[in-house]
């Protein structure tokens, strides 16, 4: 006679509820700093806990007492982006307590615009990287800044109208005649499995889901690249270029996150050989020179 054992009891995974505990702990703490004065509410009657109390974040947010007190006690209740923005707003949250509090209520933002919180010291970075060009890019390859070094390797990409100064729409969109990226079929695929794991974390964000909509649709390079799946983290990347003035340009691309600017990072393009390097210095005296002999 066999006996079989009974089968292990399902791993219960504390997520959602550390989750709301965590959520309810942090608008907890966020109130407690915020003086009703600073909020333009009369101080009142003397009170028992410092801050403001909750029917006070309920009446700034905009919001019912008992539905507040339930997020604020970690029930399982709904809560808007609208809402959890106002409640924001109410606790006067900078950007990565307003981040965190979306994440805790488990809220995705509609949009984000990492360069809106850029520090304005990250130019100063971008130009004391000078004479190696740099750049500051996104998740989605939009370009938020750049050296001048940059600029004049690459003004076709920096100049480029409207909404398309973005480095992976110009490395598959600029025919192959005039397009500066040299070994594409090696490095594109790179790029298309980094640009999948930022979209990971965007899903559902309308200027994620336009970009990705309009390239498969322009591009069908990418479009096949895209229904791979691969999913990669940023790392360095040896990128050839070439440009008409002096020719080829080899260098690897270095990522530093910058903390204070979520999904974004500066890139350093590092020169391979001293000819690449030479070739760097004779397009920074002659600024402005277009990287192909003919234009579209």
């Amino acid at each position: 006679m066999t006996t079989t054992e009974a089968p292990a009891p399902p791993i219960k995974l504390p997520g959602a509820d550390v989750r709301r505990t965590e959520l309810a702990a942090f608008l907890r703490a966020c109130r407690s700093r915020i003086s009703p004065e600073a909020v333009g509410m009369p101080p009142g009657p003397r009170r028992r806990t410092p801050g403001l109390r909750r029917e006070e974040v309920a009446q700034l947010a905009g919001v019912g007492i008992t539905w507040y007190t339930w997020l604020e006690q970690g029930r399982r209740i709904n809560a808007s982006e609208q809402v959890i923005e106002s409640i924001a707003r109410s606790l006067k949250l900078d950007a990565a307590e307003r981040a965190h509090l979306f994440q805790l209520a488990e809220v995705r933002p509609s949009r984000s615009d990492p360069g809106s919180c850029l520090p304005e010291e990250v130019q100063d970075i971008l130009d004391a990287l000078n004479p190696l060009p740099a750049n500051v890019t996104t998740a989605r390859y939009d370009l938020l800044a750049w050296n001048q070094t940059y600029k004049a390797l690459f003004p076709g990409v920096v100049n480029t109208p409207g909404h398309r100064a973005n480095s992976m729409w110009c490395a598959f969109m600029i025919p192959d005649c005039c397009n500066p990226f040299v070994n594409r079929e090696r490095e594109l695929p790179k790029m298309v499995a980094m640009l999948r794991a930022g979209y990971g974390r965007h899903i559902g964000e309308p200027e994620w889901e336009s970009f990705l909509a309009e390239l498969r649709l322009a591009s069908p390079e990418f479009n096949e690249l895209w229904a791979h799946q691969q999913v990669a983290a940023p790392g360095s990347m040896e990128k050839i270029f070439r440009h008409q003035a002096v020719g080829e340009l080899r260098m690897t691309t270095t990522s530093l996150y910058v903390v204070t600017a979520p999904d974004t990072r500066i890139v350093v393009y590092a020169p391979q050989d001293e000819q690449t390097r030479e070739r760097i210095a004779w397009l920074r005296a002659h600024p402005g020179l277009p990287p192909a002999d003919h234009t579209h």
